[in-house]
């Protein structure tokens, strides 16, 4: 599923939980790319309720187009964007090293993260049951709201397209809430998972909710449907898509996402607490979202629901 997890030889109570994630950019600033980079690359092992890191590696992959002095002061940038975020998240002690330094025609940013842990210590991905509630943690739509800022930048054709129904003002403020959610780090919600009883969860990201939902769904021991029955997206993100052609993807689930919420299957008596205790512990600033439900099925699969609701979001 998300990560790699590998029980160890010398000793069967301990396994290695470990990931490798990378993207391109989608922000001119370094230090916040960094910032989703890291949130990208540890939510792979939050997914699996596991919340200590005994190492984080970076690997970042430099343009060609850059000077010596660019390349140094962009991947230093970086890396300053990897130990904020590493350090406002209590990982004051996690080690942080350079793992790759390439020169290539693109930009590359990722990392690896690295843990070592009891076997009680995660919730494997595969415990799923009727009855469950599907919740998830961040809203969608991050990089469409992304794309919109770059071309509001460069004044692209696309960006005055949206200028026909947006101001620069509305553009921005869904760009705002995209990097407040994309810098999130799952934390919070990987430890919840563990108070209320998850019994599997996934990240959200370069398949869409609906392709996560269905590699999840056949995942399980069990025959399980995944209905999502709602799409919470980040404003304005819709009527972006819709104005430049590209509504299909976000419509039927399918937005491509980087550092994407949870989508977490939790027991039907423990999903609203679960959502009530979110909001405290993020102290309103973060929202969740109950998006569907679980049903037994002949054949695992995820669909969205007939009438499925499309909720706007601010943070």
């Amino acid at each position: 599923m998300d990560c790699a997890v590998v029980p160890l030889n010398e000793n069967k109570e301990y396994l290695l939980v470990q990931t490798v994630d990378f993207f391109y950019p989608m922000v001119n600033d370094p230090e916040l790319l960094g910032r989703i980079a890291i949130a990208n690359v540890l939510s792979d092992v939050f997914a699996v309720g596991v919340t200590e890191f005994d190492a984080v590696e970076m690997i970042v992959s430099s343009s060609t187009s850059f000077s010596e002095k660019e390349r140094n002061l962009v991947i230093s940038q970086i890396m300053k964007g990897f130990e904020n975020s590493l350090k406002a998240n209590g990982y004051h002690k996690t080690p942080l090293r350079i793992k790759q330094l390439k020169i290539n025609p693109w930009c590359i940013v990722g990392g690896i993260a690295t843990s070592v842990c009891r076997k009680g210590e995660i919730i494997l991905p595969s415990n799923g049951r009727p009855g469950d509630v599907l919740v998830l943690t961040k809203p969608l739509g991050g990089q469409m709201a992304m794309d919109a800022h770059l071309w509001q930048l460069n004044q692209t054709d696309k960006y005055k397209t949206l200028l026909s129904e947006f101001g620069d003002d509305d553009i921005r403020e869904s760009f705002g809430i995209a990097v407040k959610s994309m810098t999130y780090l799952n934390k919070n919600a990987a430890l919840l998972m563990h108070k209320f009883e998850a019994h599997c969860a996934t990240d959200i990201t370069g398949f869409g909710l609906l392709g996560h939902a269905i590699n999840l769904a056949k995942f399980q021991k069990e025959k399980l449907l995944f209905k999502i029955d709602s799409l919470p997206i980040i404003k304005n993100v819709l009527k972006f898509s819709s104005l430049i052609g590209q509504i299909a993807k976000i419509r039927s689930g399918r937005s491509v996402e980087t550092s994407g919420g949870l989508l977490i299957c939790l027991p039907f008596h423990a999903a609203d607490e679960f959502c009530r205790e979110f909001s405290v512990l993020t102290k309103g600033e973060q929202k969740v979202f109950k998006v569907g439900r679980v049903q037994a099925a002949i054949e695992s699969d995820a669909v969205l629901s007939d009438n499925v609701e499309f909720i706007e979001v601010s943070l």
